[in-house]
């Protein structure tokens, strides 16, 4: 199967256990892998043939900045779930969450969670 590769979005919004998380905010990076078959838009060069990137990451800003979770596992799961509902073509998807920010005291470059899903 091919790959459509998101890596690095960036996004600012209001996960998070603590409550100046959710009031102040923060930036967190994203990194997807879609799963799908691009044999037909390699042969077509037809935009209306493929999961558009562009189409992607609108719909990821969307849904994870519409609410405010407390868990970044909460919010990797609302990624995934929307990437599956809207692109059909999409057969699996690997969302890396990362949280470089955490209110956490401790010196490293970012925390995270992984997630894969894929159609059932």
């Amino acid at each position: 199967m091919d790959k459509i590769i998101i890596k690095d979005l960036k996004l600012y919004a209001y996960h998070g256990v603590n409550p100046e998380e959710k009031e102040e905010g923060q930036l967190f990076e994203l990194d997807m892998t879609c799963i799908c078959d691009l044999s037909v838009p390699c042969r077509t060069d037809d935009v209306n043939t493929t999961a558009s990137y562009a189409q992607i990451m609108k719909l990821v800003r969307k849904v994870f900045c519409a609410e405010k979770y407390d868990l970044i596992e909460k919010a990797a799961q609302v990624v995934a779930d929307a990437v599956l509902e809207n692109f059909q073509m999409i057969e699996k998807v690997t969302v890396l969450l990362k949280k470089p920010d955490a209110p956490v005291k401790a010196d490293f470059g970012y925390v995270a969670v992984e997630i894969t899903r894929e159609r059932t």
